[in-house]
């Protein structure tokens, strides 16, 4: 098999265009494509939307999410997120991600429906909102009820290798209905032995590092949020070989 059919298919979570060049130089199969991953993760500009679609040459889905937190949005958070859809399948995406919940920790089927009813025939993916449900396996159901293709998983816990049992078991319950896709510090030292224990046929992860901002000057006394001032001095890149390597290990 070639590199391009090998299971599991990997998928890499960026930032920014230069994220997406990095995940693909790196032989990614797919890439979600983000803004402001110390978030999480939320949607990432039209310009940069547009550049990833004059430079990929890899299929990437798109993060639809207004904002960090939590993801029982108010009914204008709600039409944004409609409005983001509709201007992404315009301009032709692959594919976009998002999620939906109730208060009661279900999945907002009404919402969900209607996000890939708005989305057409683009690949549709309900991101980690569906770790935050009460009930995974009606979860599940209810994403598959909302004509969902793929929903992105840890198990349910911080990282994939603690989710393990939960990640087989969905599965095993998904079979060809919906795509699991596993995630939650997946790396070098981990990622086979996860597929082996889950049966993934698709995996997702950030190979993150921290570099020193180029600025010359800085000003020690402003910061953009938060406490940590030395945040506006510092990037957060895709490392090209780690990638390289993680995903080399996934498919050995």
């Amino acid at each position: 098999m070639t590199r391009e059919n090998r299971l599991p298919l990997i998928e890499i979570c960026v930032e920014g265009i230069d994220g997406l060049l990095a995940a693909q130089a790196a032989g990614a199969d797919r890439v979600e494509l983000c803004a402001s991953l110390i978030e999480g993760g939320i949607t990432p500009s039209l310009g940069t939307v547009r550049a990833a679609l004059d430079q990929a040459s890899v299929p990437f889905h798109v993060m639809v999410r207004p904002r960090g937190g939590d993801f029982l949005y108010s009914d204008t958070e709600y039409a944004s997120m409609l409005a983001d859809v509709s201007a992404l399948r315009e301009l032709g995406v692959p594919g976009v991600v998002l999620g939906c919940l109730n208060a009661d920790g279900t999945i907002d089927e009404a919402r969900m429906s209607e996000l890939t009813q708005a989305a057409g025939s683009l690949n549709v993916t309900c991101h980690r909102a569906f770790d935050m449900t009460r009930d995974p396996a009606e979860a599940l159901e209810a994403l598959i009820r909302s004509k969902v293709g793929r929903v992105l998983t840890s198990g349910q816990r911080d990282t994939a290798v603690e989710g393990a049992s939960l990640l087989a078991d969905l599965v095993r319950q998904a079979g060809d209905r919906i795509v699991i896709l596993g995630c939650g510090g997946l790396d070098l030292g981990n990622i086979a032995d996860v597929r082996g224990k889950t049966g993934l046929s698709e995996m997702h992860f950030a190979a993150l590092k921290d570099v020193p901002s180029a600025m010359a000057y800085r000003n020690p006394h402003v910061g953009m949020g938060g406490s940590d001032l030395d945040r506006e001095y510092r990037n957060t890149l895709t490392d090209i070989p780690l990638a390289a390597a993680t995903i080399a290990a996934a498919k050995a």
